[in-house]
């Protein structure tokens, strides 16, 4: 077996870093404070390329698959899990017009939100369709006269729906199927019918710009229906496989991001005349912290070579995606406690990286969904 990364994969790794550091960084707790989408910190993303990642070169893209998203997605969050976030949450429908999108659809909309500058959106998500996705009650119906559907419905904690330009959208088609009357749309925020809601005052990536999406008679060219109608599900569950993947890239580059300054802290910090990294139980964390993240790369990294491998992943992205958002939450309550008082100051990171963990053990389904698809597939003897 080979761990090791290919020469573009490393370049890429030193790319990611270093934008990070010297792009992200220095603005991620401004950010977090204004709650404000970091709109130019997204615009040198798409200079550099990051918003292309598993797209076609012919399509704008650069190229690349499931590790190289992973790759770049773990170097933001170890400095800014928001810039993480809106990076690793775009790509998901980029990647689905990619898969199911007819030629015309990926010569119209992949440019725009490739190369182009555009943020895209994922809306599956309503008030009575969390982890239960088979609830959505938005619907669209036909109209002969104009080839156009008519959607109807709200969506909800839609990242970056706020400031997307281009969605893909989920709706019942034949409401009566329930699940196997669902179709997936491309939708332009300036297509008539379509507005945002309410903008989430959320505890943490506060700069995401969670938003509320209302379909009042937004009317969506038929030529835009992503896929077959009626396969809307089946492509709303493969996106999600991948998008998980994407939250434990995320989890893994927050947790190694929460290790560093620890590490980086307790060699720095005195008590009672010495580091207090020369302390065995701070020696006792820095293990269990570097074991468990060490060992949640591996499984994050193992998923993404599966769906670049064309393997089934839906077993396996739920448990990385359920593993390392756990480590998540463990290395920052850690890296926090070995700051002491200094940790839960806003001067420092810590205390704003330990509020955007929480949020990896949540969204793109819940630890505790991710159980359950983890245990079917598991007693299905898959």
């Amino acid at each position: 077996m080979d761990f090791s990364l290919t020469r573009e994969q490393e370049l890429l790794k030193k790319l990611a870093a270093q934008f990070a550091e010297e792009e992200l960084e220095p603005v991620a707790a401004e950010v977090d404070e204004t709650h404000e989408f970091p709109w130019d910190n997204f615009q040198k993303m798409v200079k550099c390329g990051f918003t292309g990642i598993g797209v076609p070169r012919e399509y704008g893209g650069v190229g690349g698959g499931a590790i190289e998203k992973v790759i770049a997605v773990e170097e933001f969050g170890k400095k800014c899990l928001t810039s993480a976030a809106c990076l690793s949450i775009h790509l998901i429908t980029p990647h689905a017009i990619n898969e199911f999108g007819t030629k015309e659809q990926k010569e119209e909309y992949l440019p725009q939100i490739t190369s182009g500058g555009k943020l895209a959106a994922f809306a599956l998500t309503e008030p009575g369709a969390g982890s239960d996705a088979a609830g959505v009650k938005t619907v669209a119906v036909y109209d002969s006269e104009t080839d156009e559907y008519i959607l109807n419905g709200t969506k909800c904690f839609i990242t970056g729906g706020s400031r997307a330009d281009v969605f893909v959208i989920f709706a019942l088609t034949e409401p009566e199927k329930k699940t196997k009357g669902m179709t997936a749309f491309i939708v332009e925020r300036s297509f008539p019918g379509f507005s945002h809601g309410k903008i989430e005052n959320k505890m943490g990536i506060c700069g995401s710009e969670t938003a509320e999406l209302v379909l009042e008679d937004c009317r969506v060219p038929a030529k835009n229906v992503l896929g077959k109608l009626g396969k809307g599900f089946k492509i709303a569950m493969m996106a999600l496989d991948g998008a998980r993947i994407g939250v434990a890239a995320q989890a893994i580059g927050i947790a190694q991001g929460a290790l560093d300054l620890a590490v980086k802290y307790s060699k720095e910090r005195e008590q009672f005349g010495a580091p207090i990294a020369n302390l065995q139980g701070i020696q006792w964390y820095i293990a269990d912290m570097a074991t468990k993240t060490e060992a949640a790369k591996q499984l994050a990294y193992y998923a993404a070579w599966s769906q670049d491998a064309g393997k089934p992943i839906n077993k396996v992205a739920a448990m990385a995606k359920m593993h390392c958002s756990e480590n998540a939450r463990y290395v920052t309550n850690l890296a926090l406690q070995i700051h002491g008082g200094y940790g839960y100051m806003k001067d420092y990171p810590l205390e704003r990286m330990y509020r955007d963990a929480k949020i990896t053990e949540i969204y793109e389904g819940t630890n505790e969904i991710h159980k359950v698809v983890i245990s079917r597939a598991v007693l299905a003897g898959k």
